[in-house]
């Protein structure tokens, strides 16, 4: 690095004299270079050694012996904080990762599923698409129980009435667990429900209707 100052030399050797700022500004210039930064830690290694700075000192200070009860308690709540603080800023807020899935049918008196789609439909009339969306599913499904495709359960899930329905009718397998992920993720709300939403539910309920199931090979042969 470039000596700056009073009483610099040039490069042949004669001296110079350069006033005070233009030298302390030059340096400074110099000491921007990044060159000069390539190994400084980073913000976030900064801020968490600043963090475990922290807790150094007030570890120190709840193992001093003039540290009473009282005292000791809180600084081990601010560890705590601290901690928690840190934490959280390097990973992020945790996620719940593995949750419980929704049930379907969560009213005490069973309905029909023309019940289910008149309150679809008039939750689609007031704009309250999450509701539509859900009756919507619970007509589908409890449709297929009044075919006999499926069993009334009323602690089934919608994706076990898809895996379920799926076996009767495998050509709409694959729409009936999309359907059970829509309606998982508006039930818990990780998604908003639209117009879109119920229209693809209500299509699919309306395409059930019109599949006639398949028959396991040992039902046909009996037929």
């Amino acid at each position: 690095m470039p000596i700056w100052g009073e009483g610099a030399l040039l490069a042949g050797g004669a001296p110079v004299t350069v006033p005070r700022d233009p030298a302390r500004d030059a340096a400074r210039d110099e000491l921007l270079n990044p060159v000069y930064h390539q190994n400084d830690p980073s913000i976030l290694q900064r801020a968490i050694d600043w963090i475990w700075h922290q807790l150094d000192n007030a570890l120190a200070t709840v193992g001093s012996t003039g540290t009473n009860g009282t005292t000791g308690l809180i600084v081990f709540a601010l560890v705590a904080v601290l901690i928690a603080a840190g934490v959280w800023w390097r990973l992020g807020a945790p996620r719940r990762e593995a949750r419980t899935a929704a049930l379907l049918f969560d009213d005490q008196l069973p309905r029909t599923a023309a019940q289910y789609r008149a309150d679809a439909q008039q939750h689609a009339d007031a704009g309250r698409w999450s509701e539509a969306v859900r009756e919507r599913m619970r007509a589908l499904v409890r449709a297929l129980e009044e075919r006999t495709l499926l069993d009334p359960r009323p602690g089934r899930t919608a994706a076990e009435a898809a895996t379920e329905a799926g076996r009767a009718l495998p050509a709409q397998a694959a729409a009936l667990h999309a359907a059970a992920r829509l309606f998982d993720d508006i039930a818990y709300g990780d998604r908003a429900a639209d117009q879109s939403a119920y229209q693809l539910i209500g299509d699919l309920d309306q395409a059930l209707e019109r599949t006639r199931p398949t028959l396991s090979p040992a039902l046909d042969g009996a037929a």
